[in-house]
């Protein structure tokens, strides 16, 4: 019989992943899908029709877990067994007003760890606009993150967990582990459905959904946990990172950094107004964090219709492309992606853009690296850093990474399946990653006078 043990349902931004893991933490199987969003909401339905007719390729498997993932800042919400209402896009632009007067009732970052974030960010904004959008608002809705939304539409069993409430959602106090005293003055609180863990069985496979997929109803599934969390759950099964100060940086549409750090540090210090929040981590843990949309300000500055950065066969001659963009001073300035990242006022865009579309793309990679080792700083981050997900195999990103961090050991794994991988190890903790981490070598080029340049002209523009 094929050899299918779990299939992780990992729901993006962008982009959702099905996967088929063995019992021993071999990837079997994998399909994706490019996720659309219209009307400022997300294509929740469409996604669970997919995932509905993908799984039963698996039927032949003797599936026994589900687990799912997703990306933070969506909240859902049920009445009896359906949806209240549509998931919102979280870059849904809200009304100026209503936004001023959420943040009038937000708690300090002190309390919650969370920035004030743009649009629907902060899932409180969401659940102020949507009350505000109904006569009812949100009476009689249970609510949960999205991660939980995937394990109710699999068992219809409602629950919430703590990775995705931490993540920047203004409803979470990560260092009393409660929910925030804007939470409970607005209800919203005793709405959440009950808390469990990421790895708690919360049931079993809704009977309609086993007779279309193929698989067991005795098909077990796990509340699942924010996909960020994912990754960094997948880093712990490297011994070099877990057992060490590190920093793991998950490379997507968003770039997160998030710090497994040794010594205590003051979480209130970190510097809100420069996209840092504090996330919690599979364990209930507060982790220092910092982000920016690194991938979607790459694929700005490259376009959709180029060649990305990481591909393999593109490498040798993205590299040899750096010189000549360090000697011109090629660069490119925040922000791309106004509000977001350590730069959320400064204006950006290039300086002495090449004509070389080679150039072009390195100077984009380039750039995340400056954003990127800024981001770190933020956080404290020292010692040992692993780059994973899609941009660990953009060799002029992660070498630049090495040469602006000359104090770290820069690694990278597996570039592709380390979210996935982090939701499996909910299953077996004990599992360990394929392969070794690879110590990452610095650029044959000195960007200490390119850097100090790009920081003088941010300081010019911003």
């Amino acid at each position: 019989m094929a050899g299918g043990f779990a299939i992780v349902i990992d729901i993006g931004k962008t982009m959702s992943k099905l996967s088929l893991w063995s019992r021993d933490g071999r990837m079997l199987d994998r399909v994706t899908r490019t996720n659309t969003h219209a009307d400022g909401v997300l294509d929740t339905q469409g996604t669970a029709d997919w995932t509905v007719r993908e799984m039963a390729r698996w039927a032949d498997h003797p599936v026994e877990y589900i687990v799912p993932v997703a990306h933070g800042a969506a909240v859902s919400g049920i009445k009896g067994d359906a949806p209240a209402f549509a998931t919102p896009d979280y870059e849904t632009e809200l009304p100026d007003d209503a936004l001023a007067a959420y943040r009038a009732a937000r708690d300090p970052f002190a309390d919650t760890g969370s920035p004030a974030l743009p649009a629907g960010l902060n899932l409180g904004a969401q659940l102020h606009w949507l009350e505000d959008q109904a006569p009812e608002g949100l009476r009689d809705v249970t609510l949960m993150p999205y991660a939980q939304y995937w394990a109710w539409h699999l068992t219809g069993v409602a629950t919430s967990e703590l990775t995705s409430l931490g993540c920047h959602s203004d409803l979470w106090d990560p260092v009393r582990a409660d929910f925030s005293p804007m939470a409970k003055r607005r209800g919203w609180a005793r709405q959440f459905a009950p808390l469990v863990k990421a790895g708690d069985v919360i049931g079993t496979l809704r009977p309609e959904l086993a007779r279309l997929t193929g698989l067991s109803e005795n098909t077990k599934v796990l509340a699942g946990l924010h996909d960020s969390n994912a990754a960094l759950l997948a880093a712990r099964g490297f011994s070099a990172i877990a057992e060490n100060e590190a920093t793991v940086l998950s490379t997507g549409t968003w770039f997160i950094a998030m710090r497994l750090a040794k010594a205590e540090m003051d979480l209130a210090a970190l510097p809100e107004t420069r996209d840092c929040l504090v996330n919690v981590d599979a364990y209930g843990a507060p982790v220092p964090s910092a982000r920016f949309m690194g991938g979607r300000e790459i694929e700005s500055l490259i376009g959709i219709d180029t060649r990305r950065v990481d591909i393999r066969q593109d490498q040798p001659r993205l590299l040899a492309a750096v010189k000549d963009v360090v000697e011109k001073k090629a660069m490119v300035l925040p922000t791309l992606t106004p509000g977001h990242g350590p730069f959320p006022t400064c204006e950006g865009g290039w300086v002495a853009r090449p004509d070389d579309w080679y150039a072009r793309r390195a100077g984009a990679c380039l750039y995340a690296a400056l954003v990127a080792d800024v981001s770190l700083d933020l956080i404290g981050s020292k010692d040992r850093l692993l780059v994973e997900g899609r941009f660990a195999e953009a060799e002029v990103f992660v070498r630049a990474l090495a040469s602006l961090r000359p104090d770290m050991t820069i690694f990278v794994a597996n570039a592709h399946n380390d979210v996935s991988f982090g939701a499996l190890r909910l299953i077996d903790a004990a599992l360990e990653p394929g392969g070794t981490l690879e110590r990452v070598e610095p650029l044959p080029e000195d960007l200490a006078a390119y850097k100090a340049a790009w920081h003088a002209r941010i300081g010019e523009g911003g």
